[in-house]
């Protein structure tokens, strides 16, 4: 069975093509500005196009959404395309995991579902680098242990560009030491190493609290800058949220 998955997060979103439980070809576009149900059409089919995947093959089409003014937008776009409603899964959606908050958003509730689907036998945190930075914790059991949420590096970075006068636009990328000499390096040294440092503290603390070593994945969109740096996120996987909306909507 082929299933096209849409994350639909605040800053990107992103698509993956499944055959079965394997994701063979993703790609990413930008959330804003939002745009209308026809403009989304075209840029789906584009990107269709480009990718070589052709619409009437699709079986199912599964959206996760924590932008609600852009889920109808999609809905409808999907439903042009393709001619079938998508399947709209979130925290609500049974699954193995036990979400407890009414709250929880569905980005966060499908990273736990991949991580509990995927490795079952231990507890995991999750690290999404994403507009937000979260770290969430599962058990073996599915229950969810809890989620930290603190303000995301790109999210942090631009509110430091824009509230200054003389700070510029940097790449975010490790430097070359952590003391830096000029601006753009001084910046660098402290999104990356002061972020690095909240990220091995977090994952400490819950270590700590659940009186385990959990397994630590990362995803999100820098999450590629972090996980080179440090012994203590286990592995990288930018389609791990993919994965969750998969696993929630792959049986409806």
């Amino acid at each position: 069975m082929n299933s096209i998955v849409i994350n639909v997060g605040n800053s990107n979103i992103r698509f993956g093509l499944f055959n079965d439980d394997n994701c063979d070809i993703s790609w990413v576009i930008n959330t804003k500005p939002y745009r209308t149900s026809d403009e989304l059409q075209m840029q789906f089919m584009m990107m269709y196009q480009t990718h070589k995947i052709e619409a009437e093959k699709i079986d199912k089409v599964i959206i996760g959404s924590v932008v609600p003014q852009l889920t109808r937008e999609i809905t409808s776009a999907i439903r042009k395309i393709h001619g079938m409603m998508p399947i709209i899964v979130d925290r609500s959606t049974a699954s193995g995991v036990q979400a407890k908050s009414k709250q929880m958003g569905t980005d966060i509730y499908a990273n736990l579902v991949a991580a509990h689907n995927l490795y079952p036998e231990k507890k995991k945190i999750v690290l999404d680098f994403g507009t937000a930075l979260t770290a969430s914790c599962v058990a073996e059991s599915g229950e969810c242990l809890g989620v930290i949420i603190a303000p995301g590096i790109v999210t942090a970075l631009n509110s430091l560009i824009s509230q200054t006068a003389q700070l510029p636009e940097i790449e975010l990328k490790k430097p070359k030491s952590v003391l830096g000499l000029d601006t753009v390096t001084c910046m660098q040294s402290g999104m990356v190493y002061g972020f690095l440092g909240m990220v091995e503290g977090f994952i400490d603390r819950i270590n700590d609290e659940v009186n385990d070593n959990c397994f630590v994945i990362a995803t999100g969109g820098v999450s590629h800058v972090y996980k080179p740096l440090t012994e203590k996120i286990h592995l990288a996987d930018r389609l791990h949220t993919l994965k969750g909306l998969y696993f929630l909507g792959k049986d409806l």
